[in-house]
């Protein structure tokens, strides 16, 4: 599942307000966001059992979210598609880049599920059985030059998600220029709708954590740290600066 062996689609600063697309064959945000021949998106597998992640984030919840709400996604994604089979072969990543030359009619539909398929296709890869601990690599350079500590990048990165009003996510993007920053987005927006890079993200819709954690989302956004793949995050990472 290691997405060395994935496609990737990126937007690239070119000037101000304007983006360049570039596409790498040995990596990809996530490989289910390219359609299968049918022109269909599929689930993609979890990369590991649903209880692999326990006791952080429990299985029932793990199904639940992939299963149910993942899956729910692609679904409503492929409805909406089917609807116009002009926009059949397109990524889920360019799908949402251009959400204002879609038609209006399913506009909001990808925006919402189209965005639901980017962001989990992620979430999955970013978290491992064997993850958490302080990051090493290339990332860490990243957090101690811009945060000043890991410490302190938690601290924000975990505020964010707090203050986040109802659904959404917590994100660590890198803009086109060159930056990195720890924003938020409401819903399944995805940061690639502004031009930004997600680097890492997490998910602080209820149906995340609920089942555990209840409405102890400040519990859940700490216990996280324990399963982040950073090997994964240090090949986005990768990812983005070749794309710059």
């Amino acid at each position: 599942m290691s997405i060395k062996r994935r496609n990737f689609l990126f937007l690239v600063g070119g000037t101000a307000g304007a983006y360049a697309i570039e596409t790498y064959t040995s990596h990809n945000l996530a490989w289910a966001q390219t359609p299968s021949a049918s022109g269909d998106f599929k689930l993609p597998p979890l990369p590991y059992d649903y209880k692999a992640l326990e006791p952080h984030i429990d299985a029932q919840t793990m199904r639940i979210h992939h299963d149910r709400h993942h899956a729910t996604y692609v679904k409503n994604l492929n409805a909406a598609i089917a609807k116009y089979p002009k926009l059949k072969g397109q990524t889920a990543e360019q799908l949402i880049q251009k959400l204002d030359s879609l038609p209006q009619d399913i506009r909001m539909t990808i925006r919402n599920n189209g965005g639901g398929h980017v962001n989990h296709s992620m979430f999955w890869e970013i978290m491992s059985p064997k993850g958490g601990g302080e990051p090493t690599g290339e990332i860490a350079s990243v957090i101690k030059k811009n945060f000043g500590s890991f410490a302190n990048f938690q601290q924000q990165f975990n505020q964010a998600g707090e203050k986040q009003f109802g659904s959404g996510w917590a994100w660590l993007v890198r803009t086109p220029d060159g930056k990195f920053q720890v924003t938020s987005t409401a819903n399944q927006d995805s940061p690639l709708m502004e031009g930004n890079y997600p680097i890492m993200g997490n998910d602080v819709w209820e149906h995340a954590y609920y089942l555990k954690y209840r409405n102890r989302r400040a519990e859940y956004l700490k216990a996280w740290w324990n399963v982040v793949n950073w090997q994964e995050i240090n090949q986005r990472l990768a990812l983005a600066a070749k794309a710059a």
